[in-house]
């Protein structure tokens, strides 16, 4: 039986259904040992991510006039909950969530060359994001955060520390929180 109709209280539409075969259909090329590897070595799948991406499924809650589905957050759910299912766990979702949920912001309030910049490539997986918040002092109490953005001649300054950054290493983007007054004023 499908995941998808196992899900309490959600009545699943036949393009939800379509969705999860699709994907599983992906991960099925994937299997435990693949897993465990990137587990135990520490690589990121790059092969999965690849192919996520080429089934556009890295665009699922995205805009379609930027590349993506336009589609919402229960498909790009969906989309998560099958990744997980199938034996990728988080190692699987967390290889690719950034890239579904974190641009959701420029989506949301960015302007429209940010969108233009940021969205394609995120969504094709040309660009890798990450999405800085966490910080020593105020862990994941966005409003406690130090990080400072001053405007410049120039575009921005940024001064302060972010910790616990994923996929900052292989990221050539990044969504970086920070305030523009301090927390005082």
């Amino acid at each position: 039986s499908s995941g998808v109709t196992g899900m309490s209280g959600f009545l699943p539409s036949d393009e939800h259904r379509a969705i999860e075969e699709a994907v599983q259909r992906i991960c099925a090329k994937y299997d435990d040992s693949y897993w465990a590897e990137t587990d135990e070595t520490g690589r990121f799948p790059e092969a999965f991510v690849t192919d996520m991406a080429e089934g556009g499924w890295l665009g699922t809650a995205m805009p379609e006039e930027y590349g993506g589905a336009g589609l919402g957050l229960v498909e790009a759910s969906i989309v998560m909950r099958t990744v997980t299912q199938s034996g990728a766990g988080f190692s699987g979702a967390s290889a690719i969530h950034l890239n579904i949920f974190g641009a959701k912001p420029i989506e949301k309030f960015g302007t429209e060359a940010q969108k233009q910049a940021w969205l394609p490539g995120v969504i094709t997986g040309s660009d890798k994001m990450c999405f800085a918040v966490t910080e020593p002092n105020a862990g994941l109490e966005t409003s406690a955060i130090t990080t400072r953005a001053t405007r410049t001649n120039d575009g921005w300054s940024i001064t302060g520390r972010k910790i616990w950054t994923t996929s900052a290493q292989r990221a050539d983007k990044i969504m970086l929180l920070a305030r523009t007054t301090p927390r005082e004023e």
